[in-house]
């Protein structure tokens, strides 16, 4: 007799037999009850943070014994768990990152996903076996960012969520590791690990996973109160053959926030379309939706379209919703092959199941066994199948003498032993080996005299007139050409913060055409620029989140010979961060809060109509400047960084001013503030640079 297992089943078939595994349908679990829906849905992998370091800070999460039973529960059903450790985290922090590494391969989960290089540092050094996948938080976008994880160790990328579906093949066709990509769930507005407005606007960084979600207030491109940097909710599962066919090995729900109902809703509709079946839109949209949803970047349809909010009549829909969806996660899915074997002899018969890693399990079949008058076999695998209730399906039957009869009832009892503990045999902990952390020794940034640089939008940004102690200046890459020559021996280009739609190409360009320029070096803002830059010297951009030792030394033996800190973390951190090459800390900018692909200003024009640059007005009637160019969008706050009397306490080698809106007069002003520690007479902010974290704010 052969069972008829579900679709679910092909990634443990496939691993039985030899043949290429199917796509993974990769779930959110915030808490417990989500991880269950999940499960019970058929999802083939789900993913999840424990207290610490999760960027989704405001779910449940896990403790390190919840998550021990998490991973039991999931192995035992043959589902991944993939544990998100992936926030960046501060100097104080790295004992309780080790801790949580450890706490993860106690657990045996299946893979580490990671932001921070000092946690995939400390996971190679603690525990090697524990498989590493490079979080979204890395901005991963680019063929060269895969690669680079790759040459790393890492195991798979998570790609940032702005590719289309020719640009998601194009990558997946050459990649040497697997791809993961959301498609389903709520969209970031700012590429993920770019985004600086909660942390700046309101104190809760999204790199930290404590994100405020500001991006769905009000923020209009017309003055109306409209919510402008608000998209609808993602929904790509009608792409899934389609990403499949890309060569993506696996494809994911986010929503590590929401309720179990959404998550097996989610999972089910991607079985579905995996199986080249139909599944209910509808139901997804009246689960959870923001105006409907947008599947415009997987398609390359970027507009104005993409945009929506959250209205009273989808929450009305989600809670007509509900009650039929839990039919989804109410019983498990039978997604565990087992091989039954009946032993029948002159004591009677046995039942024993066997799972495809050999696992056995077996019971006497109670009752005196009677003569029988015709064949047996057939009513016991018909007993046998009944396995409704548990993870498993009966893949063969087999038989060794001839069996008499016995009731039914006997049948079903030994079934529910045997099968019970097959499952306890199969939930028994996996850890991965763990060996103790070692940490980089303690150490304390001097302060006291500062080099400055400079960093320009563009050549003509800079002033007539630069101060003589000016130790360097950063231009952007792609405008070389324009750079003065005179200054090209203290010039360092700067390379794309993300390269979408040919800009790859186009940075790779460029950096062959300057590389015997006379140029300084290069400015990387994301691990892409790495293997494009090669040959270069290297200086490392804000766009990398440095924020604590590890981290830094991980960048330093990466090729950097400087190291711009993060502009999220405060000073009695970063005095920590001392790697052996330069640091330097942002002193000065309307800095960039966020960096994104879809535009905020097509909710009220278009490309053809628009000058690529606007104001988007939030409900406190401030005006935060948009500039268009590169193919991504910039908004920047209109409220300037300004430490230039504040730079004796700065625990770093240079100081950067960095110019983003300002005219040449206005910098040549700042500059010369800066050169005399003098304050500076209008609104500005000190960032978070003296912001002490709260005991509660510890990740």
């Amino acid at each position: 007799m052969t069972g008829q297992p579900d679709p679910i089943q092909a990634a443990g078939l496939a691993k039985k037999y030899g043949l290429r595994r199917s796509v993974e349908v990769l779930a959110p679990a915030g808490d417990d009850e989500a991880l269950r829906a999940a499960v019970f849905a058929g999802a083939n992998a789900v993913y999840l943070g424990l207290r610490q370091f999760s960027a989704r800070r405001g779910a449940g999460n896990f403790d390190p014994l919840q998550l021990k039973e998490a991973v039991a529960f999931c192995h035992a059903r043959d589902v991944r768990v993939h544990a998100a450790v992936n926030t960046t985290a501060f100097s104080g922090e790295l004992p309780l990152l080790a801790d949580t590494v450890a706490a993860a391969a106690a657990a045996g989960v299946d893979a580490l996903i990671v932001q921070d290089l000092a946690t995939a540092a400390l996971a190679r050094q603690m525990a090697p076996g524990l498989a590493l996948h490079g979080s979204t938080q890395l901005t991963v976008h680019t063929l060269s960012g895969v690669r680079q994880l790759a040459d790393m160790g890492f195991e798979r990328a998570i790609l940032a969520r702005e590719l289309s579906l020719a640009e998601i093949a194009a990558i997946a066709r050459e990649s040497p590791i697997e791809i993961e990509v959301f498609v389903h769930g709520a969209l970031c507005m700012s590429v993920s690990g770019q985004c600086y407005m909660s942390a700046f606007l309101g104190g809760r960084s999204g790199n930290r996973g404590d994100c405020a979600g500001p991006c769905r207030l009000p923020f209009a491109a017309d003055g109306s109160g409209a919510a402008h940097l608000s998209l609808k909710d993602l929904c790509a599962v009608g792409s899934l053959p389609a990403l499949a066919a890309a060569g993506v090995a696996s494809v994911k729900i986010e929503g590590r926030l929401r309720g179990p109902e959404y998550v097996a809703a989610a999972v089910d509709a991607c079985r579905k379309s995996l199986a080249g079946e139909g599944f209910d839109r509808q139901r997804l949209q009246d689960v959870f939706s923001r105006s409907g949803f947008t599947n415009g970047y997987i398609e390359g349809r970027i507009d104005g379209s993409m945009f929506g909010v959250r209205t009273a009549a989808d929450a009305a829909a989600s809670k007509a919703a509900m009650p039929a969806i839990r039919e989804l996660y109410r019983r498990e899915a039978q997604r565990v092959p087992v091989r039954f074997v009946v032993t029948a002899g002159e004591g009677g018969c046995t039942l024993a199941a066997l799972d495809a890693a050999g696992r056995r399990a077996g019971a006497p079949v109670a009752g005196a066994m009677e003569p029988a008058r015709s064949d047996q076999r057939p009513a016991i695998e018909k007993a046998l199948s009944k396995t409704g209730g548990t993870p498993f399906f009966a893949e063969t039957v087999e038989f060794e003498g001839q069996p008499g009869y016995l009731p039914a009832a006997a049948w079903n009892d030994a079934r529910r032993a045997v099968l019970e503990e097959l499952l306890a045999l199969r939930s028994v902990p996996r850890p991965v080996p763990c060996a103790a952390p070692r940490l980089p020794a303690p150490r304390r940034h001097a302060v006291g005299t500062k080099a400055l640089w400079a960093r320009f939008e563009g050549p003509e940004q800079l002033p007539e007139t630069l101060p003589e102690n000016l130790a360097g200046l950063i231009l952007p890459l792609l405008r070389w050409r324009q750079a003065p020559q005179a200054l090209r021996a203290k010039t360092v280009l700067e390379a794309p913060r993300v390269m979408f739609g040919g800009m790859e190409a186009a940075a790779a360009k460029a950096l062959a055409e300057a590389k015997d320029a006379g140029f300084a070096g290069v400015m990387v803002h994301n691990i892409g620029h790495l293997p494009l830059a090669e040959g270069w010297k290297l200086y490392g951009g804000f766009g990398l989140n440095v924020a604590n030792p590890l981290s830094a030394l991980c960048w330093k033996d990466l090729g950097l010979t400087a190291l711009t800190l993060s502009p999220e973390a405060p000073f009695s951190e970063l005095e920590a961060v001392e790697p052996g090459v330069p640091t330097w800390a942002i002193v000065y900018g309307h800095l960039p809060l966020m960096i994104t692909r879809a535009c905020p200003l097509q909710n009220v024009t278009d490309c053809a109509h628009c000058d690529k640059h606007g104001l988007l007005t939030d409900r406190k009637h401030r005006q935060f400047p948009v500039r268009c160019g590169g193919g991504v969008r910039q908004i920047y706050n209109p409220v300037p960084l300004y430490l230039g009397d504040k730079l004796a306490k700065v625990p770093a080698d240079a100081a950067l001013a960095w110019f983003t809106l300002e005219r040449p007069e206005e910098a040549a002003r700042v500059l010369a503030a800066l050169e005399k520690g003098a304050g500076w007479p209008e609104e500005f902010t000190r960032g978070l640079y003296f912001k002490n974290p709260r005991a509660g704010d510890s990740q």
